[in-house]
């Protein structure tokens, strides 16, 4: 792996963990796609840093299991006009 690549991914990783941010989000931030970071975290991360990879493994949990309440407050929003 090339030493950007792996830097990247560390701080990828320490952002999503300080903000408990969305894959999204940290795409957006860090100038990139999804599947970038995606690939990142659950490819390349685990290789780099074994504990760092498992906290992200929780925040990106979590933002799974609210994601579907993320999308019923955003409709909501809409139709209300907020």
């Amino acid at each position: 792996m090339r030493i950007h690549i792996e830097e990247r991914t560390i701080q990828i990783a320490e952002y999503i963990i300080k903000y408990k941010s969305t894959v999204r989000d940290a795409a957006r931030h860090f100038g990139v796609s999804k599947s970038t970071v995606h690939k990142d975290l659950i490819e390349r991360l685990p290789m780099l840093n074994r504990s760092l990879s498992k906290a992200v493994r929780v925040v990106l949990d979590t933002n799974l299991a609210e994601r579907h309440i993320r999308g019923g407050i955003a409709t909501r929003q809409k139709y209300l006009g907020a």
